[in-house]
């Protein structure tokens, strides 16, 4: 391959959009941008990143190709969304492994781990990203079983990751997990949603303050996105929820995918050295203390 082959290669397709979940939407999520610039800063580092099909996943996960790395992401249920970033992620001339299944499950984190580190050996970082969110207009309405799947989705997966992947962390590795602005501000058709987030934020805390991560020089810290235009968001509200939706911060709009992830490549190297236990608000200038 010659380098004008590489560098051809290496070009975001401009109409490269995750859409597979999204066909209510007016506009389609956009996961890439021409204006990025790789610098090289995860070559040839394990990534691993929990939902990673589509969404703010499908985004990081493309510039962790862009910057060197070999990516494995996991997804629920949209095979087209996954196909699509894997061949990207492979155009961007990264290796890539995939796997379908349920992050709320232990055996299935243990088995990603397990097969991710065979084939490549320890991971380098680990971004526990994979979330889900049911609105309701009353918390009468919020079932038992949604409850269940809520925690379980978004921080059971944490544990279960963190824990399995723990033994194959290098020394100074990055743990990163994505909260949310609903952790410091709340949403009251959220509620249980809301306070996964909390937990993700003192998990992030605490995992950063433990023992054996200090001594293997791990750092954890997380992205707290605000309104991101995602395949989620139709899904999750009602139609006429959606008119003013993501404009009350300073920017006036709601964010992109793309626009998130530089955060995940920051903390995800060298970059980072000196922070971790922190949370980065990425939120279009809503301004939160905490």
């Amino acid at each position: 391959m010659t380098e004008k082959d590489k560098i051809q290669s290496q070009e975001p397709k401009k109409d490269y959009y995750i859409d597979d979940e999204s066909k209510n939407m007016d506009r389609e999520p956009i996961v890439e941008s021409e204006n990025y610039k790789p610098a090289g800063k995860l070559k040839d580092k394990v990534t691993l990143i929990t939902g990673g099909d589509s969404g703010i996943g499908a985004a990081t996960a493309i510039l962790y190709a862009k910057e060197g790395a070999k990516v494995a992401f996991t997804y629920y249920s949209s095979d087209n969304d996954a196909q699509r970033t894997k061949e990207r992620l492979e155009e961007l001339g990264s290796d890539v492994m995939t796997f379908k299944g349920d992050v709320g499950d232990e055996s299935f984190a243990q088995k990603v781990i397990s097969d991710v580190t065979s084939h490549w050996g320890n991971i380098d970082v680990l971004v526990n990203h994979a979330g889900e969110q049911m609105y309701q207009e009353s918390i009468l309405d919020i079932t038992a079983e949604q409850i269940d799947r809520t925690y379980r989705t978004n921080i059971f997966s944490m544990f279960y990751f963190t824990k399995a992947a723990f033994p194959y962390l290098n020394e100074g590795a990055s743990i990163i997990t994505t909260s949310s602005i609903t952790a410091y501000k709340g949403n009251p058709n959220l509620i249980d949603y809301s306070g996964t987030n909390g937990a993700i934020v003192s998990f992030t805390r605490s995992l950063s303050q433990n023992k054996e991560i200090i001594d293997k020089k791990i750092r954890v810290n997380s992205v707290a996105p605000g309104p991101i235009w995602t395949p989620l968001i139709p899904a999750t509200f009602p139609e006429e929820a959606l008119a003013g939706w993501g404009k009350s911060g300073a920017l006036g709009r709601p964010g992109e995918a793309y626009e998130l992830a530089p955060a995940y490549v920051y903390l995800a190297s060298d970059d980072s050295s000196y922070v971790t236990g922190q949370t980065i608000h990425v939120n279009g200038g809503e301004v939160i203390n905490g």
